[in-house]
């Protein structure tokens, strides 16, 4: 009897796991916020779709000190603009001064749409940049992102 039943461990383990897994597969986070997860587009996973685009050196960056400022300038006030919209959840430079200078991540499940949304960009215009889109698959969270900045900024660029 004894050495059936340790013949038999293997199989008896592997139901135990199974078992085990279905559960933890199916079971809900304690923590889940419906309204919020509603709010922010998320699925199952807290997950949902954006548009990431990664700004790029253009062919158009000789300018006077003054024009670079300025154009800066613009540029920063149509990410503000895009963000206040909802439809910008994620921007920055990369610190490195290489010729991938930033990202954005575009609330919108398109790339057409990004496309439309990159070309209201004074820097995309004027061939300081150019972007490489990709559709991605991220928190969903990341929608609260802008609201979260206003509280954390002590000043506003």
């Amino acid at each position: 009897m004894f050495i059936k039943l340790i013949r038999q461990f293997p199989v008896i383990a592997m139901i135990a796991f199974m078992a085990c897994s279905v559960n933890a597969e199916n079971s809900i986070n304690p923590d889940y916020d419906a309204k919020r997860a509603v709010n922010a587009g998320a699925d199952e996973y807290g997950m949902k779709r954006y548009v990431i685009a990664f700004l790029k050196r253009g062919p158009n960056r000789n300018r006077s000190k003054e024009e670079a400022k300025a154009l800066q300038s613009a540029h920063m006030a149509n990410i503000g603009r895009l963000a206040e919209a909802g439809k910008l959840v994620l921007a920055g430079p990369f610190l490195e001064q290489g010729d991938l200078r930033g990202i954005y991540i575009f609330d919108v499940v398109s790339i057409e749409e990004a496309q439309a949304l990159t070309a209201s960009d004074p820097a995309i215009k004027a061939g300081s940049l150019i972007m490489e889109l990709k559709p991605w698959y991220g928190s969903a969270a990341l929608t609260e992102m802008n609201d979260l900045h206003k509280v954390m900024s002590k000043k506003r660029m």
